[in-house]
């Protein structure tokens, strides 16, 4: 019996594994910073075995209530993820689990493998994406951006800022299937009205190392929009220069959150122009997702910074800011949806992309109601 981690995007450190019984151990922090909550790990020999599997620093990762109501996720194919009987006491994290393969995956949530990435971006400019390469990260991985439509309107989906946020990405991944998809009649409408702009993985760095928030460098890049360095923060910096080159007139920045059981959006409330179209324009939007989604809603969230208190670094803000525009922050629980729970699977992979594809219908609707002086 064994654990491995030395894989694109694993996490963890092991103290004993010896015992089935006993199995201890810790969730490193991010490469080059403090951050600590991601964890992918592979367990060998273990089959027909009840293991107990204890995360003994789980407390001392970053945000700790996020164990709360939360189970970890497990696969034996890489492609169905179920949860796993968890609980959190005395500040550790145990799993019990009774493996039904020689291998089983833990994570804590379903991992976006970088090849799956690569795979998503040839499938994409075999069905008519353009491929625009943006520049490169701070470890010479290629920072890329999928561009379709022809529409006036400039439509950025951007995803992953945090690495270990990875419904982000299966998010993107059933936007841009649906985006594609030949004879789909709200994406061919959509394509119509916009160009739509999509960087998959916004920090492809720390999706490799397993990092949960960070680049390899240790930046948070959600905090760096307002002057990203070329040096420090190449991600941020070129992305950013193609928004500017484009223009933006409606931004999604996906995201996952580790403590709130829902789907929902952070607006930047507190930036200083804070218009009333840009309220009214919000409001609008929230209510077509619910519209075109059961599984988003309005009634629970972040609290609103005070005017003019919004941080300057974050992307919703900065884009907000500088092109008087609709941007978002779009949040989904790395828990179950406790407005729709499906105990067995909770939130995962496969709900995570029917979100992303209804959102097409979504900013369709959006798009095509909006005043165009409004944009």
């Amino acid at each position: 019996m064994w654990i491995d981690q030395h894989f694109d995007g694993g996490n963890i450190r092991v103290l004993e594994c010896k015992d089935p019984q006993k199995i201890k151990l810790a969730i490193r922090q991010d490469k080059n910073a403090e951050f600590a909550q991601w964890f992918s790990f592979h367990l060998h020999g273990a089959k027909n075995k009840t293991v107990t599997i204890i995360i003994e620093n789980a407390s001392q990762c970053s945000y700790p209530k996020g164990w709360e109501n939360y189970s970890v996720r497990h696969s034996i194919d890489g492609s169905v993820w179920n949860c796993t009987p968890t609980r959190y006491e005395q500040g550790r994290l145990i799993i019990e689990h009774t493996p039904l393969s020689s291998l089983v995956h833990y994570a804590y949530f379903a991992p976006y493998p970088w090849s799956r990435h690569q795979n998503i971006l040839q499938y994409a400019a075999r069905h008519g994406a353009k491929l625009h390469h943006l520049g490169c990260s701070i470890e010479g991985r290629p920072m890329t951006e999928l561009s379709l439509g022809h529409g006036p309107k400039q439509v950025w989906i951007i995803a992953r800022q945090h690495p270990g946020e990875t419904m982000a990405q299966w998010w993107v991944e059933g936007f841009l299937s649906r985006l594609i998809k030949d004879g789909e009649p709200f994406s061919k409408k959509l394509k119509e009205l916009a160009t739509i702009h999509i960087v998959p993985n916004m920090n492809p760095d720390g999706s490799v190392h397993g990092n949960l928030r960070t680049n390899a460098k240790g930046i948070n890049l959600n905090r760096v929009w307002n002057n990203p360095s070329v040096d420090t923060e190449p991600e941020v910096f070129y992305v950013r220069k193609r928004m500017l080159e484009t223009g933006v007139s409606v931004c999604f920045d996906v995201h996952g959150d580790e403590g709130l059981p829902y789907n929902f959006f952070a607006f930047p409330w507190g930036i200083p122009s804070l218009s009333e179209q840009q309220t009214k324009d919000f409001d609008r939007l929230s209510a077509t997702m619910c519209l075109t989604s059961p599984e988003f809603q309005t009634k629970y969230g972040y609290p609103r910074p005070a005017p003019g208190k919004g941080h300057p670094g974050v992307c919703s803000c900065w884009v907000a800011e500088h092109f008087n525009c609709t941007a978002v922050t779009l949040e989904q629980p790395f828990k179950d949806n406790a407005i729709l729970p499906d105990p067995k699977v909770a939130w995962s992979p496969q709900r995570a992309a029917m979100f992303g594809a209804s959102s097409v219908q979504a900013l369709y609707l959006f798009i095509k109601e909006s005043n165009s002086s409004n944009l």
